[in-house]
């Protein structure tokens, strides 16, 4: 069904046909129970021997939904029937932001990949919480990630007062937390990921994490983009602030070997699809092998199959994350995945 529809949706604007398919999804969600039924029956994962435990969080299955997708946390429960193990929500900051201008996402098909520009567009934290509040009230068993950014309108030295107001007001509402340094569509952004800012904001997540009866495992997304030294930082970072661990990798700012025009290549942002599958790939075998497999990793970069899910796995990740693949392969990829790994 999806081979039949995606033609269409692939000739109009790819964030307009995002809202367009999220928005029908969730009324329909909201509307039709037995439509809702019908839906969780033909695309939810009922298959034993998927279930894992990871950072002391129980997962239904492995293949989780990447940040990106659902900003606000708007559309949790109708993207959970659809079989993903769990969603990660965000990026949100502290105050609501537009992003970036329009248009700021561009589709690649020859390359089978995006570029986007969004630049943390989000309604705020406190919408986010009241929803995932809500969520979490009626429905206590769908894991939620909680990732968070700081303002554009924020300097960087003053970047921690952001990560400590999101992590303050998710905390009660999501199972566990990612931090998003990585993202290249916020400009400075990625500076953070140098090693004494990134340990100030780390460990002052940490220490708040520890005031509470009950702690959230913190974890940090990395660009693929970082040099093995950097990376040698970061597997460093891990074991000083005592993150529960990494979500690898986000997007590229690389533009080699594409096939598309050079037009559309040109376009800045972040570069995610196939393109970088491998480098995603060796990131986590990097992090995996030199750490002797000290800390979880959450593979995310180019899974486009159940084979390249597969890949991320055996290089050392314990979960996978999709959102590209998810895009042009269709909602039946989730499954695909869990059917092979069993």
């Amino acid at each position: 069904m999806y081979r039949l529809i995606k033609p269409i949706f692939f000739k109009f604007d790819p964030e307009n046909v995002h809202y367009f398919v999220v928005k029908r999804l969730k009324w329909f969600n909201d509307k039709f129970p037995l439509g809702k039924t019908i839906i969780r029956s033909s695309f939810d994962v009922h298959i034993k021997g998927l279930e894992r435990e990871v950072f002391g969080i129980k997962f239904r299955n492995p293949v989780g939904l990447a940040a990106g997708f659902d900003k606000n946390g708007e559309y949790v429960e109708p993207l959970s029937n659809l079989g993903f193990g769990f969603i990660e929500v965000g990026t949100v900051t502290p105050m609501p932001q537009p992003g970036n201008d329009k248009p700021r996402m561009f589709r690649l098909p020859n390359d089978e990949a995006l570029i986007n520009r969004m630049g943390f567009n989000n309604k705020g934290v406190d919408v986010m919480a009241e929803r995932l509040r809500l969520l979490k009230d009626k429905h206590p068993d769908i894991v939620v990630g909680g990732n968070i950014g700081k303002n554009k309108a924020t300097p960087n030295e003053d970047a921690v007062s952001d990560y400590i107001k999101c992590f303050d007001r998710l905390f009660d509402v999501v199972d566990y937390f990612v931090v998003n340094v990585s993202s290249p569509n916020t400009p400075g952004l990625r500076e953070l990921q140098e090693k004494e800012p990134l340990k100030k904001i780390l460990n002052t997540l940490q220490q708040r994490n520890r005031k509470n009866d009950i702690s959230r495992p913190i974890l940090l997304k990395i660009a693929p983009d970082l040099t093995d030294a950097q990376l040698d930082d970061i597997i460093e970072i891990v074991a000083e602030t005592k993150i529960a661990g990494i979500i690898a990798t986000n997007t590229t700012i690389s533009r080699e070997n594409l096939a598309t025009e050079k037009d559309l290549k040109a376009q800045t942002g972040g570069l995610s699809g196939k393109p970088v599958k491998e480098r995603s790939t060796e990131v986590i075998r990097y992090l995996s092998e030199k750490s002797n497999k000290a800390f979880p990793i959450i593979g995310v970069g180019g899974i486009h199959s159940a084979k390249d899910a597969k890949e991320k796995l055996d290089a050392g990740a314990s979960l996978v994350q999709l959102y590209t693949g998810f895009i042009y392969e269709g909602p039946g990829l989730i499954k695909s995945i869990c059917k092979e790994l069993v």
